[in-house]
């Protein structure tokens, strides 16, 4: 979802920012934060980042931007893991069912996924829509105008993940009521069918912006809370049995001002076993946002 702020609350919120870039990350039983990288806009030449790939080795990425634009890069890291920098190798449009960059309403991408074959397969939230990108061949559309019905403006696919039989799974960033749970939506590309086969429950005013199956078989989702002029993070870890939730943890939980505004997750297993936490922010193409990538390590 795409954030609107007053001009005039411009130097609160800057300075807000500014505070909240020199806090510690609030401490949890579950994550501890090892680092995050500002990433300048003279480096990416883009912004309004919201979906994240990372490899499995932590040494390159795929991200999008809500403007229907997709990078690649690699990450530089420090002898302890430590992101250094980050470099873009390509910055490509996403293209339309004709081959040509999407625009307009049809460009508001934001969750991504990318399957083994390179396929980046990317939920879309202003058309409510699914579209498969194979690295050759034409644009491939998952779902249609009946698929995602009654969804709210700016406020439903945010996420997208794929576990490891190739099923994706998204969500609405609004479930409608505060007390209602957030349904899921599940795509088999081996039927060509979507299901709805369990929902996630709210949990106060945090909503799902980001989502990514981790190597331990676990979904993890990224949740953001708004208070006006600043963002509060959240990280849950849900384990699946069939189509059911059998254990709902959160591994992480920032106060405000502590990051920017975290869309696009990935979860990935470092060299010494450790699943880490990949992050990255949307600065809503307001300078006084930040894009930066930022990392957790889980505890267990």
């Amino acid at each position: 979802m795409r954030m609107t702020f007053l001009r005039g609350a411009t130097a609160v919120a800057g300075l807000a920012l500014a505070i909240g870039w020199a806090m510690a990350a609030t401490p949890t039983a579950h994550a501890k934060y090892t680092g995050s990288l500002l990433w300048h806009e003279r480096e990416h030449h883009q912004g309004g980042f919201s979906g994240l790939e990372v490899s499995d080795d932590g040494t390159a990425f795929t991200t999008i931007t809500d403007r229907g634009m997709i990078l690649r890069g690699t990450f530089r890291r420090a002898d302890d893991g430590r992101l250094v920098a980050a470099t873009v190798t390509s910055a490509d449009p996403l293209r339309d069912l004709e081959g040509q960059p999407v625009v307009d309403a049809m460009a508001d991408s934001e969750g991504l996924a990318l399957g083994p074959d390179g396929t980046a397969y990317v939920s879309f939230e202003a058309h409510h829509r699914v579209w498969a990108f194979p690295p050759e061949g034409p644009t491939q559309p998952l779902s249609d105008r009946r698929t995602f019905p009654k969804m709210q403006a700016n406020s439903s696919l945010e996420t997208l993940a794929i576990d490891d039989g190739g099923r994706l799974y998204t969500l609405p960033e609004r479930s409608g009521k505060l007390t209602r749970p957030f349904p899921v939506f599940r795509y088999d590309p081996r039927t060509g069918d979507w299901s709805q086969p369990f929902t996630i429950l709210r949990r106060g005013n945090f909503l799902p912006v980001g989502a990514d199956f981790g190597p331990d078989g676990a979904l993890y989702l990224l949740e953001r809370e708004f208070s006006g002029i600043a963002f509060r993070s959240r990280v849950r870890r849900l384990t699946l049995q069939g189509d059911h939730v059998t254990h709902d943890e959160t591994l992480l939980a920032t106060h405000s001002l502590v990051h920017g505004n975290l869309e696009g997750l990935s979860v990935w297993r470092d060299t010494t076993g450790t699943i880490r936490l990949t992050m990255v922010s949307d600065n809503n193409f307001n300078g006084f946002q930040r894009t930066e990538f930022v990392e957790y390590r889980v505890a267990h």
